[in-house]
C-alpha cells in the first residue's frame, strides 16, 4: 500500500480518507458552500485569496485548509478562462438595481430568483442553475451543467419561461454573475418584458429565498446521495425537484404546504 501511495503521490493518511469519508458537519457544508460561492463570483481567485474572503464572511480557517478542499472539490479548475469576463462588479458589463428588497409578491410570476450552486460527484464536479418563483417557492426552471458558463443559467431561464409564459411586469433577481449579467441572459430577459434586478455587490442575503432553497437542496437531496455519474445525478434532481420538492414537501412559510398545493390555493398555475 505504501508504495502504490508514494508512486501516485498520496500519503497513506489521504488515501484513507478517500476511501472512507468522513461526514460533513453542518459547519463544513456551511464552509464549502461559501467557498464555492466565492469561486463561483471571482472564478480568478486563487486559494489564498479566496481564504481572505472567507475569513472576511467570518470563518476560521488557514489557506492550507482551503487549499485542501478546492481540491478536493475540484475548484482548482475554475479559471478566468473559462469566461469572456470574470464574474465579480469588474466585469464591464451592465448591473441592475436590487428591486427585489422591498417587493412583496402575492401571486405567483411576479418575483423569480436566480442562482448557481455546486455540486460534487465522484469523478467530477457539476452546477446547478435554478430559478424558483419568489411568492410559491415552486422551482420552475432548472439546469445541471458541466461548466460554469452562462449556458446552464440560460437553459434554467429558458426552461421556466416556457413553463410560466409570464405576461409584462415580472421582477427577475439573481446576483451580478457574469452568468446573469452577460448579455445572452438579460437579452432574454428584455425580449420576454421582464424587469431585472441584481443583488448588491458583497451582499449575498439580498437573494435570501434562493439561498434557502439551496440549503434545503443540499440537505434534503445532494448529502444523502452519491451520485454514480452526471446522469445518475441529473435524473436523481429532477425527480427531487419535480415530485418531492415541488409536489410534496411542505413550506412553514406557506402555511405548511407544497408549492404546488399552495399555488393551486391561491389560484396560480399548477
Amino acid at each position: 500500500m505504501s508504495a502504490l501511495c508514494e508512486t501516485a503521490g498520496l500519503s497513506r493518511a489521504s488515501f484513507y480518507r478517500w476511501r472512507v469519508p468522513r461526514p460533513a458537519t453542518p459547519v463544513e457544508m456551511d464552509l464549502r458552500d461559501q467557498m464555492q460561492r466565492v469561486a463561483l463570483e471571482s472564478p480568478a481567485y486563487g486559494y489564498r485569496r479566496i481564504t481572505a474572503e472567507l475569513q472576511r464572511r467570518g470563518f476560521q480557517v488557514n489557506h492550507k485548509r482551503v487549499l485542501r478542499m478546492m481540491r478536493e472539490d475540484n475548484l482548482l479548475c475554475v479559471r478566468r478562462r473559462a469566461f469572456v469576463v470574470t464574474t465579480d462588479s469588474r466585469h464591464g458589463l451592465p448591473v441592475y438595481p436590487n428591486l427585489a428588497g422591498e417587493l412583496k409578491p402575492t401571486a405567483v410570476n411576479q418575483l423569480w430568483v436566480a442562482d448557481i450552486t455546486y455540486i460534487r460527484l465522484r469523478t467530477e464536479f457539476v452546477y446547478l442553475a435554478v430559478v424558483p418563483d419568489a411568492y410559491s417557492r415552486r422551482v420552475i426552471g432548472w439546469a445541471l451543467g458541466r461548466t460554469l458558463e452562462a449556458e446552464v443559467a440560460v437553459t434554467a431561464l429558458r426552461m421556466a419561461l416556457i413553463e410560466r409564459q409570464p405576461a409584462p411586469g415580472l421582477v427577475h433577481h439573481s446576483d451580478r454573475g457574469v452568468q446573469y449579467a452577460c448579455h445572452d441572459y438579460t437579452e432574454i430577459l428584455k425580449q420576454n418584458h421582464v424587469t431585472i434586478s441584481m443583488s448588491r455587490k458583497g451582499n449575498p442575503y439580498d437573494n435570501a429565498a434562493c439561498e434557502s432553497f439551496m440549503k434545503t437542496l443540499k440537505q434534503e437531496e445532494v448529502y444523502r446521495n452519491e451520485y454514480r455519474d452526471f446522469n445518475d445525478a441529473r435524473a436523481s434532481i429532477a425527480e427531487f425537484l419535480g415530485r418531492v420538492y415541488n409536489q410534496n414537501r411542505l413550506h412553514s412559510a406557506l402555511g405548511y404546504l407544497p408549492p404546488a398545493e399552495f399555488e393551486q390555493n391561491a389560484g396560480g398555475q399548477a
